[in-house]
């Protein structure tokens, strides 16, 4: 069984807020996960990979980002991603102060971006990620690549993506990753778009999901590049 409970640390520089998932028998390392433009850290897909993450014995934090905290509603406002990305190095801070094992970082799309950037430029922050609908290009923008940090990260790397996701298809990613010294691996999700999960999909893309990344950690060892 777990549980979680709100989260707030106002120790670093940019606040860190959001839901700490728990474990009853921890062990597992800890997952620092976040959410896409359009949502927050409440949103079903992080709280059903949370509860399954938690489940497998790993602390979760999933946490809003500083433009979420900032704003309500409505996307993140230009010029916010250096104050993200300054958000979840808040978030790693405060949950190496927490727990101890593998830190990992995760998000979905435009979280996910963030956390990439934040690792290609800090290497080491983190052991590993998790990269839910990584963003490739804008929707019928196949030229505007977001693949630019992509030759300095450096930490291995979990993408997931929908087959279906108008970001980016399967052979577009595959191309993009190529780029990527680190070692990665790209998990397809049948039938799937941008979003990933589905009242239907649900259990299935969780499970699917958490054993991945499970086996993509034990692959690493170290996590050694």
């Amino acid at each position: 069984m777990n549980t979680y409970r709100e989260f707030v640390d106002t120790s670093e520089e940019v606040p860190v807020r959001g839901n700490l998932h728990e474990p009853t028998n921890s062990g597992g390392g800890c997952l620092v996960l976040t959410h896409g433009a359009g949502a927050n850290c409440n949103s079903p897909l992080l709280i059903a990979l949370a509860e399954a993450f938690c489940a497998s014995g790993m602390v979760v934090l999933r946490c809003d980002l500083s433009f979420r905290q900032a704003r309500p509603h409505g996307p993140p406002p230009r010029g916010s991603a250096q104050r993200d990305q300054a958000g979840l190095r808040a978030a790693i801070a405060s949950m190496r102060r927490q727990t101890s094992g593998h830190m990992f970082l995760g998000g979905h799309s435009y979280g996910g971006r963030q956390a990439s950037m934040l690792a290609a430029a800090e290497h080491g922050l983190a052991d590993g990620l998790l990269l839910l609908s990584y963003p490739l290009h804008p929707p019928q923008r196949p030229d505007e690549l977001r693949t630019g940090h992509f030759s300095s990260l450096r930490t291995p790397a979990l993408f997931v993506h929908g087959m279906r996701d108008g970001f980016g298809s399967i052979a577009e990613m595959e191309d993009a990753l190529k780029l990527i010294p680190a070692r990665t691996r790209l998990l397809p999700i049948t039938a799937a778009g941008h979003e990933l999960m589905t009242k239907r999909n649900r259990d299935e893309v969780t499970q699917t999901v958490v054993e991945a990344f499970r086996l993509f950690a034990d692959a690493g060892a170290t996590w050694s590049t």
